[in-house]
């Protein structure tokens, strides 16, 4: 794997949102986010923080109409900053998994940068809304991600009855689990991690 810095800067403009995203695989948890939905920024946080990713990330969207497009659009910019980051994914471990308990709540988050995106969620939350946000949009930021990202995202809340406590556990896996992918080996150095060649 290259020694060179992993890291990327994504700008997404549309007539709903304006995001942009700067990401450094190789950093120390730092979150630095302005997105107008603070429980969304508080998840981001748990990426940056789990994940050992240093992040910054702007938007400005629609929240008059509500924060659908700018957690949407937020995911397919991260998910584009992640697969810049990683070029052509040599040298890492490419699949990565966790398990994340807060309290009574449990998730288990598992991830391959496969280049074959997909989500396959299931999570069923005590409550619809959590302050303000719509944990129906949990789902949606991962959807943008994995397509973008183009990786296999497997993501199930195992148990939970505060509506809180399990998307925290979603994100924090989200973060470990991505950085064991993304994680370099040794063993890996200058190939792919995969029969194919390429991924």
């Amino acid at each position: 794997m290259s020694q060179s810095p992993r890291r990327a800067s994504v700008s997404r403009n549309t007539s709903e949102t304006r995001i942009s995203v700067s990401l450094e695989l190789d950093g120390q948890g730092a979150l630095r986010a302005a997105t107008g939905v603070p429980f969304f920024e508080h998840m981001l946080d748990q990426i940056a923080r789990h994940g050992m990713f240093d992040l910054d990330v702007h938007a400005d969207g629609d929240l008059h109409i509500d924060d659908h497009h700018t957690v949407e659009d937020t995911g397919i910019a991260l998910g584009q900053a992640f697969a810049e980051a990683l070029g052509d994914k040599s040298g890492i471990q490419r699949y990565g998994h966790a398990y994340v308990p807060l309290d009574e709540a449990l998730s288990r988050v598992v991830i391959d940068f496969s280049g074959r995106p997909g989500l396959y969620f299931d999570a069923d939350f005590s409550r619809a809304t959590i302050g303000r946000f719509d944990t129906q949009l949990v789902a949606e930021f991962f959807q943008g991600f994995a397509s973008h990202a183009r990786a296999t995202l497997h993501i199930d809340n195992l148990r939970g009855i505060n509506a809180h406590h399990q998307v925290e556990t979603i994100f924090k896996a989200f973060g470990r689990a991505t950085r064991m992918a993304v994680s370099a080996d040794e063993r890996l150095a200058g190939r792919i991690a995969s029969t194919k060649g390429s991924l």
